[in-house]
């Protein structure tokens, strides 16, 4: 009967272990996702400003 319980056991780990390394994944990918937006963002903002900064030098 031990073995029976040690499979079903093993088979509930996987399962639980699976979830969280997804959770984990997501998190992961949404970290990844907020700082390549942030660059990004950074990187639109100081165009802007240049080109805002330009238009007003030409005045």
């Amino acid at each position: 009967m031990s073995t029976v319980w040690s499979i079903v056991g093993a088979i509930i780990a996987i399962i639980i272990a699976w979830w969280v390394v997804n959770i984990a994944f997501s998190i992961a990918w949404f970290l990844v996702k907020a700082i390549i937006a942030v660059v990004v963002a950074a990187a639109i903002f100081g165009l802007i400003k240049a080109s805002l900064k330009s238009k007003d030098k030409k005045r």
